[in-house]
């Protein structure tokens, strides 16, 4: 009896031991144990590329003393024959968050209760730049997800608190469970970044993408000007970030454009940051290669959609499906273009999915060996500690896992995970297969036992003597089992509880206490052994993999575009030069310029389009829209925000840029919105299909900023939960313009004053915000302004006068006709609506003839569009010019083409037809102000980035993609496979007043 229970509390205690020797041995000298542990006979992966047959590994300490084959084992050596077993390092990961709490949102009343300035005393004036925190100083080892992590193969994590822009110092943790002393390899080795507002500031600022790399750069600028001395007062923040300087520097992405974005920040400022990624890169993989970066990236893939209901399957965008078909290829992507990278956890809903996504992603290619250094000496080489961790040579941690075959097998077993010398065990390595059918008899009664299931893991089916199925509960654990049987003749009694030690297989045995409290003993005589039963279907074969596109959306091209030699003949050309509209004309395209224009054109090497009945005009300008953004249109953490830029956070991927080439459009100005009277500086775009965001920028394009009046920037309707700030009257406005102006002024002196002098004295600080008003004061800047109201127009003109400058571009300007002869004046263009008015108070007396009545003043007049659906129709919006103020034409047609290029200052270049002028042009099928002109092809530079016939052919392609991706996501939920509800994706349209959440 004694015996029995004895065993009973053993086969408990065991199953609860995480780190247990192989042999009983006191728990203090288990903490403090100096002797040598050998294992031998084992393959022994020393690296990844280093491989030992039949070898040797000897530790001491938490240290590895030696590896190989032929080792000299020292006397009193705990020796482990790890014959069949193989060893690897165990795995490190440079980015969590483990035994870091969450920081919590410090919002005490919404948004309404925002700051502007910071209440830290001695820190940084913006509250997300937090380089001083160091994670050591409020982590807390987490023995349950150490657990998780273990179990999964890593040794080692690197953990940080992942909070703001500028978010301080992590430290290296060994998830060591035994001993908390030693955990802690390294206080502060990584510095963190990410494009995060801080969860414990209330400050307004940033409020948008742009903002934060506008904060980056200041915060760098400053760095640079305090190390230099430069600083009256001491700033613990820039102290922080002085000394964290020769640290690895780790930014957190979160996706291929923010990687772009990221490396051009570290371009700038001579940086070299390691990215943390997000998954997508191989839509980006050629620009994400030439960021030359080493990478961290997450494997957690997308789940499919269950798209069992056709209507909701409908929801889903084409980008979406296809990601979920191509994501598993990343790595076999960035490994094949000789990027670097290591592998991380992060995002996975469970640890335990590591393991499944890895193996998924080498059933597809990744290969084996970079998969093991992406876990191992890629990570350890990066944190400049391949000396200690990621390989199992002489003087490293003894980090390491014992499994029972190559480790990305998906058969293998992870066994152990030793860490610092700790043993942590995963499965039993002595277990024993008892897999096999059984004769059972508990006292009288006799079952037949079914043990299959795998070797590890093995499952219980328990029938009577007659076949009845019996309820059972069944497991193993450390070579102890356990079976609870219900009885058969029994409703409400209990359980019969059998236990039992594994000795032979082939005879099971142990103690049962039946349902009624008796004891007696069972026995499991094997009857015959576990056969597997052999698959007799064909392997199944991997899903077909879609091609990437570029961008990989919809309507994307499967390779990059190129451009063409074209000669279009017997067109009618709308030449918007002196030559007029010029009929049954030849117009040759070469090298991306227009060529020639004339008659009986020819080019041996030219394609020859038939544009006979066809009209060709320069391509469409939009002076004014808000499409291709990502996070933010608005910085409205300030009533002046001159340090941002549309350029930083251009969205290659939005679908509004075909839309746009579909309506002939091939440029446009994007502007920031009008949340503030000084916003963000713009960014003139070519829309190249398929390119890079850097790529799409106008090459040496003229510089703007977007200012902007009336209701939006002194708040009139941003609703009661958003902040006040000043503004608050239109009176106000005014004021902000001469405060910052001003100081723009002093600002620029200041500047001129230092480098008059040689440089003698203390340099003043470099503030991005200034440098770009005092652009303006210095005539090198130019500014489009919102405007609506006459008196507000009046206002900021005599304003640009008093610093002596002029306002370029008066934009909406719904009350121009109202000051046309003020304006003409000034020397300011307008860039209007057509026609729209009214939907809000101060466009109560917009007319539809605003813009012939500027025009016929002398004022350079355009019409923009300000909105995703106008943009697609300018062609439309120029012919209510016709309608509304009966403008020739020609003329009108120059509101959408020439008359945005000279507001842009890049007629030079666009904005009509003629000799030696970049080939961005539209092929219509009708007079383009007609309501049935339809364009048949937008080529900018020679590159046919919209072809009618070709859209067609796409459109097919989608509904044939879409077809094949519901049917390998129908497949994949009949196999089991974890399944999303299909949600549709509401996507922002920007406006001038829209601001992010």
């Amino acid at each position: 009896m004694k015996k029995a229970l004895l065993l009973l509390f053993l086969s408990v205690f065991l199953t609860k031991m995480h780190a247990q020797d192989y042999f009983p041995i006191n728990e203090s000298v288990h903490n403090k144990n100096n002797n040598y542990t050998v294992f031998t006979n084992a393959t022994i992966y020393v690296t990844p590329n280093q491989k030992i047959e039949k070898g040797t590994l000897l530790i001491q300490d938490g240290k590895i003393v030696s590896v190989g084959t032929n080792i000299a084992i020292p006397k009193n050596s705990i020796t482990i024959n790890l014959e069949g077993k193989t060893i690897y390092p165990s795995f490190i990961d440079l980015y969590t968050t483990f035994g870091i709490e969450k920081p919590k949102r410090n919002l005490t009343g919404g948004r309404r209760d925002a700051s502007y300035d910071t209440k830290r005393v001695g820190f940084y004036w913006n509250e997300s730049i937090r380089p001083e925190t160091n994670s050591y100083e409020s982590f807390t080892y987490d023995q349950p997800k150490a657990d998780e992590l273990l179990k999964a193969g890593f040794g080692v994590v690197s953990t940080h608190i992942a909070d703001g822009v500028a978010q301080g110092t992590g430290a290296l943790i060994a998830l060591n469970n035994t001993d908390d002393k030693n955990r802690i390899i390294s206080n502060k080795l990584t510095n963190h970044f990410a494009f995060t507002k801080s969860a414990l500031t209330n400050q307004a600022y940033p409020s948008s993408l742009m903002g934060m790399m506008a904060l980056l750069r200041q915060m760098y600028l400053d760095l640079d000007w305090y190390k230099k001395g430069n600083a009256e007062n001491k700033d613990l923040s820039l102290e922080a970030l002085a000394n964290n300087e020769k640290l690895i520097q780790i930014f957190a992405t979160e996706d291929k454009l923010n990687s772009l974005r990221a490396a051009k920040i570290a371009k700038e400022f001579g940086l070299n940051y390691i990215l943390k990624g997000s998954g997508n890169e191989f839509e980006r993989i050629e620009e994400i290669k030439n960021t030359n970066a080493k990478f961290i990236i997450p494997i957690s893939f997308p789940e499919a959609y269950d798209v069992s209901n056709p209507y909701q399957s409908n929801q889903i965008e084409l980008a979406d499906m296809r990601f979920w078909n191509q994501a598993p290829t990343n790595l076999k992507v960035l490994s094949d273009n000789g990027v670097v990278f290591a592998l991380t956890t992060d995002k996975l809903k469970k640890i335990e999915d590591f393991r499944t996504n890895l193996l998924k992603a080498i059933k597809l290619g990744f290969d084996k060996t970079k998969a093991l250094e992406a876990l191992t000496t890629i990570p350890a080489s990066i944190l400049g500690k391949s000396n200690e961790i990621g390989s199992l040579k002489a003087g490293c941690f003894a980090n390491f896992v014992i499994t029972s075959g190559e480790i990305f097998d998906e058969k293998t077993i992870l066994f152990e995970n030793w860490v610092q010398g700790s043993k942590f065990v995963i499965n039993d390595i002595n277990g024993k297969d008892i897999r096999g059918n059984y004769d059972l008899t508990i006292g009288k009664d006799t079952y037949k036992w079914k043990i299959e299931g795998t070797a590890e893991a093995p499952k219980s089916d328990l029938t009577t003597a007659d076949a009845k199925k019996i309820k059972s509960t069944f497991s193993v654990a450390k070579n102890w089992i356990s079976l609870l049987v219900k009885p058969a003749d029994t409703i409400k009694s209990n359980y019969t509880r059998l236990t039992g030690f594994i000795e032979k297989p082939e005879i099971l045995s142990g103690k049962a206490v039946l349902s009624n409290g008796e004891e007696t003993q069972w026995t499991a005589v094997r009857t015959s052994a576990f056969i597997a039963i052999k698959d007799t279907l064909k392997p199944e074969k991997p899903i077909a993999i879609m091609p990437t596109t570029y961008p990989n959306v919809a309507f994307g091209d499967s390779k990059k575009l190129t451009a063409q030699t074209l000669l279009f003949k017997n067109a009618t050309v709308w030449t918007n030069e002196k030559e007029g509209i010029l009929t049954e004309t030849d117009v040759l395209i070469k090298n991306g310029k227009i060529a020639a224009v004339g008659k009986n054109l020819s080019d041996a090497t030219a394609t020859v389009v038939d544009a006979k009945g066809k009209h060709i005009t320069s391509g469409i300008i939009d002076e004014h829209s808000h499409i291709a953004i990502s996070k933010g249109v608005n910085e409205s953490g300030h009533n002046s925000t001159a340090e941002v830029t549309i350029q930083d956070v251009v969205n290659s991927e939005d679908i509004n840029i075909y839309r746009d080439l579909a309506g002939g459009v091939t440029i446009s100005q994007l502007l920031h919105g009008s949340a503030n009277p000084i916003g963000g500086r713009s960014a003139i775009v070519k829309w190249k299909w398929g390119a890079a965001p850097e790529d799409m920028l106008y090459k040496n394009q003229p510089k703007f900023i977007k200012f902007a009046l009336g209701e939006n920037v002194k708040q009139a309707n941003w609703g009661i939960d958003n902040p006040t700030r000043f503004p608050q009257t239109r009176m106000g406005v005014e004021q902000v313009f001469i405060d910052y102006f001003q100081r723009a002024k002093e600002y620029d002196e200041s500047w001129k004053k230092f480098k008059a002098n040689s440089k003698k004295e203390k340099a003043p600080r470099v503030d991005l915000e200034m440098e770009t008003l005092a652009e303006i004061l210095n005539k090198e800047r130019f500014i489009t302004c919102h405007s609506y109201v006459e008196s507000e127009i009046l206002m900021l003109m005599n304003v640009a006068e008093k610093f002596n400058f002029n306002v370029n571009t008066f934009t909406h300007i719904l009350e121009g006709y109202k000051v046309a002869d003020k304006m003409k004046a000034h020397g300011v263009g307008a860039s209007t609506f057509s026609d729209w008015w009214a939907y809000k108070f101060e466009v109560n007396d917009a007319i539809p003839f605003n813009g012939p009545i500027m025009h016929n003043a002398g004022v350079v007049v355009a019409y923009n569009s300000d909105d995703a659906e106008m943009s697609r129709r300018l062609n439309q919006e120029a012919a209510k010019a016709v309608k509304y103020g009966n403008i020739p034409e020609e003329e009108a047609w120059k509101f959408v083409t020439l008359n945005p290029a000279k507001l842009l200052h890049i007629d030079d270049k666009v904005g009509s037809i003629k000799m030696g002028k970049d080939a961005d042009v539209v092929l219509w099928s009708d007079n383009p102000l007609s309501i049935y002109a339809k364009a048949e092809k937008t080529i900018i530079e020679g590159v046919v980035y919209f072809d009618i016939e070709k859209d067609a052919e796409k459109q097919a392609a989608i509904t044939k993609e879409r077809n094949i991706l519901i049917g390998q996501m129908l497949q994949e939920k009949n196999k089991g496979g974890q399944t999303q509800t299909p949600t549709k994706k509401e996507k922002k349209e920007y406006h001038c007043d829209t601001l992010e959440e």
